[in-house]
């Protein structure tokens, strides 16, 4: 009877915040997508309105999976991290079989989505959550071993280089960067040792350079990235679009729809480079309050994390706030020229239904934790 009670959910103000903030931003975020993509929709021969209600879509189901999963136990994670590992990595796999066109989407020469019976989703973005579970589910049961290289850290490697290793084929270097990089964070909060970091990524080096500079576009963002301002006509059209389009927004922005460079000078305003729309069109005084509320978001994930009742908890809970905070901020730090760029969306905001499914589903999970507690940390 003890061992049930401490099972019931208990309601948190962080939960109930963390929920708060994640519906303003998704709310944000379909106002965000219709500003920024109606003149594309509209010169497409398309109403526009037509991504936006797409986004809604997504909504829909993204907030019916948050439910779901902030009502289960999350435990149930744990009992079936490998297979639901398993089945994102035959997904990953579908996309590279020949034989498999009718449903594998290939748009710019990139296989990374299914479309069956007109509904398309991204697997790899699936991935990152079935990787975070995976790890912090290995993790908690290795325990202190995870200190130990041959049977800590290794095992990780043997399947994360695969699963990674299928998202670089279809091809997608920042999404496999960007798995590898989640997990690196919950083994390290697992107490990993950083020594053993810094080998895997001086060994990893080499590989990474050979495929930045195997395909011209990603080498070209790179030379962009390490000269600003050259190469404007080409690859650093992009940036330089999208610092204007900040810079423009000045303090209160030009008004909600009233932005320019989604009027075909700055690509994919809509997607990858929201941020810039929403700088150029809310101003300095909108991001910075976009800013804050993620970086709220991730303040109460933590929060959660470490009053988590299990081991398992907390690196899940670090795991998923992860997977919103760091995608959200390298996100911004592309649009501002901070990193090289990369196709990587902002979490809620940015149009795209599976990670915003994907991110929705973090939420839930993460509220799922926040309100199974201790009775020694519940408040």
């Amino acid at each position: 009877m003890r061992a049930r009670a401490r099972s019931a959910p208990l309601p948190t103000w962080e939960t109930r915040l963390l929920l708060l903030i994640t519906a303003g931003l998704v709310v944000f975020g379909v106002a965000a997508v219709y500003g920024a993509s109606s003149i594309v929709a509209v010169q497409s021969g398309e109403p526009g309105s037509v991504f936006a209600l797409r986004q809604l879509v997504g909504v829909t189901i993204g907030g019916g999976v948050l439910f779901v999963a902030a009502r289960m136990d999350y435990h149930v994670w744990q009992r079936i991290a490998w297979q639901l590992l398993g089945v994102v990595s035959l997904l990953l796999l579908i996309l590279l079989l020949p034989f498999a066109s009718a449903i594998v989407l290939e748009i710019h020469g990139a296989r990374r989505w299914i479309g069956i019976g007109g509904v398309s989703f991204q697997p790899s973005e699936f991935a990152k959550f079935a990787v975070l579970v995976w790890t912090a589910m290995l993790a908690a049961k290795k325990g202190n071993r995870i200190r130990e290289f041959n049977r800590g850290l290794l095992p990780f490697l043997v399947v994360l280089v695969p699963v990674a290793g299928l998202i670089l084929l279809e091809p997608a270097l920042s999404m496999a960067l960007s798995v590898c990089l989640l997990a690196g964070i919950v083994l390290f909060s697992a107490g990993a040792r950083i020594g053993h970091f810094i080998v895997i990524g001086l060994v990893a080096v080499p590989f990474a350079w050979r495929e930045v500079t195997a395909i011209q576009y990603r080498m070209q963002r790179w030379l962009t990235f390490l000269g600003p301002g050259t190469d404007y006509a080409d690859s650093g059209w992009q940036i330089q679009q999208s610092l204007t389009g900040i810079g423009a927004g000045r303090l209160f922005g030009v008004g909600f729809g009233q932005g320019m460079q989604k009027m075909g000078y700055l690509p994919y305003g809509y997607s990858d480079f929201i941020f810039s729309t929403i700088g150029e069109e809310w101003g300095f005084v909108g991001v910075t309050v976009l800013i804050l509320l993620f970086v709220t978001f991730v303040g109460l994930g933590l929060r959660i994390a470490r009053t988590s009742r299990d081991r398992f908890g907390t690196l899940l809970a670090v795991g998923l706030t992860s997977l919103v905070g760091v995608t959200a901020f390298l996100h911004m730090a592309v649009t501002l020229g901070v990193v090289p760029t990369t196709g990587l969306p902002l979490p809620f905001i940015s149009y795209g239904r599976s990670n915003l499914i994907v991110s929705m589903l973090a939420t839930g999970v993460l509220v799922s934790i926040g309100e199974r507690v201790t009775p020694s940390k519940s408040r």
